[in-house]
Order: structure tokens, then sequence, then C-alpha cells
């Protein structure tokens, strides 16, 4: 899986990390950091000396309200600069105003929550994480070339100790730029009550229909189970019946031994499907035994590896036990693979799945693939998914999706 962040870049490939241009990145970001910093911390400086000395003539309110419209700006910026480190954008959480003109864009945005979280995060940045930025950037590199242009005799080990300190920068300068960047992004990602009205609806409409997909589907296999199930055992005992009034060796016989064998195998594919669409040792045991069974009878060898709580919340239990099912089913029909892998774990209030395959590779989500529906599934439960599959493989499929436990 290609990574999102510069954490996931140095956890997920650390061989290769040094290679890539997340270090750079990295450095990048820190860089522009300080100079990002120093700016902001004028612009502090001035709105607040210049605010607090006209204050009192009743016209210092102006630039502390100038201060505060100018952090959005800065958080503007940010929202750009984490793309550094950060893959996946920020959306600007800022309504319109209601009218046109800046009155009504200055009146909008002083009642907003984010404008104020905006603010904190302006002075959090002007008044320490610039510093922090230079340090760690002092340390990296300014220490040892200090240390290697004042070599001597009496200092190897200081050189010594440099050298490590070079060595081990790109993994220090990521490391506190992933550190910086998730502090951002706490300040400055919208927050649900912050989010468009029609954005709002769109994940409500997505929830209620998982729901009454749930409903739905729970109603079919009840009205399969007591329904047609039930006139195929009944049509199978009339067929027994039937045979007892037949000569054994009429043609009569061979027919009905025909239709008894066709009877069988409906029945047997019947109860298939009802056991797809409400597994009960789903119900019973869980979705770690749901999905060893569902892999016991997959055509292809599967090595599943999860590692979760006992029980899950109903409805991310049953979620993830039709899209773990279907992304399988994909795997079989179209992956062409020999083997296949599910792994899950359960960290720090997320659920994390990986599922794998050795196939052809290919797979397309922008292309209105079955990994769509898998998207949509994710996405209803607030969760994420990223697909990495270049052309001869493997594929691997990773979904990340909240968790908590009241």
């Amino acid at each position: 899986m290609r990574p999102t962040t510069a954490w996931q870049a140095m956890a997920q490939r650390p061989m290769s990390f040094l290679t890539s241009s997340w270090p750079w990145r990295s450095l990048a970001y820190l860089g522009s950091g300080v100079l990002f910093g120093t700016a902001a911390m004028v612009i502090v400086a001035a709105g607040l000396v210049v605010g607090v000395a006209l204050l009192v003539v009743l016209i210092g309110i102006a630039p502390l309200v100038g201060l505060v419209l100018a952090s959005t700006v800065v958080a503007a910026v940010e929202r750009q600069r984490l793309r550094l480190v950060d893959l996946d954008r920020l959306p600007d959480p800022h309504r319109r105003p209601h009218a046109p003109g800046a009155r009504a864009w200055v009146a909008t945005r002083l009642k907003e929550q984010v404008t104020w979280r905006e603010l904190l995060f302006t002075l959090l940045s002007a008044a320490a994480l610039w510093w922090l930025d230079l340090m760690v950037l002092g340390f990296c590199f300014g220490l040892p070339a200090a240390f290697l242009g004042s070599l001597d005799g009496e200092t190897w080990p200081w050189a010594i100790f440099s050298a490590v300190v070079l060595l081990a920068s790109p993994y220090t300068v990521t490391s506190w730029a992933g550190a910086r960047a998730a502090m951002a992004r706490t300040f400055l990602a919208p927050r649900d009550r912050e989010l468009g009205e029609e954005l709002r609806e769109v994940r409500a409409s997505q929830v209620r229909l998982l729901d009454s997909f749930d409903a739905e589907r729970v109603r079919i296999e009840r009205d399969l189970h007591d329904g047609a199930q039930q006139r195929l055992v009944s049509l199978g005992m009339t067929l027994g019946m039937l045979r007892l009034d037949t000569p054994p060796d009429s043609p009569q016989s061979e027919l009905l031994t025909q239709a008894e064998t066709q009877l069988s195998a409906a029945h047997q594919e019947l109860r298939a499907l009802i056991r797809g669409l409400n597994p009960p040792v789903l119900a019973d045991h869980g979705l770690v035994a749901a999905i060893e069974d569902y892999a016991a009878r997959f055509p292809i060898p599967v090595t599943v590896d999860l590692r979760l709580p006992e029980r899950l919340p109903r409805k991310v239990e049953t979620t993830m036990y039709y899209l773990l099912n279907e992304a399988m089913t994909n795997i079989a029909r179209h992956s062409g693979a020999t083997k296949a892998e599910v792994r899950g774990r359960y960290h720090a209030d997320l659920l994390i799945f990986d599922v794998m395959d050795d196939g052809r590779g290919g797979v397309d989500p922008e292309a209105g693939s079955g990994v769509t529906g898998l998207a949509d599934r994710v996405e209803a439960l607030d969760g994420r998914m990223r697909v990495s599959s270049p052309v001869g493989g493997p594929t691997l499929l990773h979904v990340e999706v909240p968790c908590r436990y009241a």
C-alpha cells in the first residue's frame, strides 16, 4: 500500500525509506515551518502590540479582529504545507457567508468555532512550533556541522557523535514532522458539526442505506428460511410418498430419481444462500469465527490472521463481515490468484484490515469496479480504504474503521 503520511512511510518501508522522497519532504516541511512560523510570530506580535496600544482609544479592536482573521490565512497555508507529509487533503471547514460583502464575511468568520481554533494554532505556531522546528534542524545539522568544523585530536568522540546524529537525521526529522503534522491536523481538521449540511445529509443517508440493507437482508433470509425452504422440504416429502406408490422398474421411478436429485441440489443451494445472507456463525461466535468459516470453504487457500476483540459492535461486525466476504469473492472471480491472506488488528479504537492476494493486479478504484461498493461500506462507518494493485500484482486492500466501546 502506498503510504499517505511520513510516519507510515517510515514504518512500512524502513529499508527503502532513506531512498524515498519522504525524508526530503519532511525536511522541506520543517524548513518552511521555520520561515512560516517566523512570519506568524511577526504578525501576532504586531497585531497584539498595535491592538493593545490602540485599545485605550477604542480603536484597538480593529487590529485584534485583524489578527483573528489573519489566523485563517495562516491555517489555509498550513493546510497546504501539510500535503508535504500527509497526502490526505484537509478540506476547508469554513462556511460561505450568507450575504455578499466584507462585513458578512467577517461576521461569519468570527462566529465560527474553527476560526478560534485556527487562532489558537497560530499563537501556538508563533510561540512554540517553529522554535521546535528550528531546534530539531539545529540538532540534526547545525550541531554536527559545528563539531565537524572544529575537529582536532581531542574532539574525535564528538566527531563520532556528529556522524551518528547525521546518519539518524532522516528518521529524527521525519519523526518530528509526523508529530507536528498530526498536531496541526488536530487543530485544523473540520469537526463533524462544522461539515456542510449537504455533506452531513450524505453521511446520514449512507448510514440509513446501510441500516435498511441490513434490515432487508434479515427479512429476505427469514422469508427464504420460513417460506421457500419449507416448501422444498414439503415437496421432498411429497416425492417420497409418491415413490411408495411407484414400481421400482417403471419409467416414473427414473423421473422421480431425477426430480429428487434436482430437489436436493436446489435445497443445498438455498441453504448456502441463506447461510450467506445471515450466517449463524457470525451471530453466535463473532467476526473472527465467521471469516475463518468462510475462508475454510474458499476455492483458493486463504491465510486468516485476525486478532480482534471477542465481539465487536453489531453494525461494525456485520458490515465488516460482508466487506471482507465481498473482497474475497472479488479475488476468486477476477484476480487469478493462487493464495490470499486476511489480516486484522484492533488498536487504539481503530479496526485495521488488510486483504492481500498474489493475483494479476491492475485493480483501478476509479474505474467503477467492485471496489467502489466496498468503499461505500467503509465510508458509512466513517472509515477509509486504500487499494494498492500494480499491474502484475500483488493486490492489497487496506481498511481502517473507527470502533469505540462504551
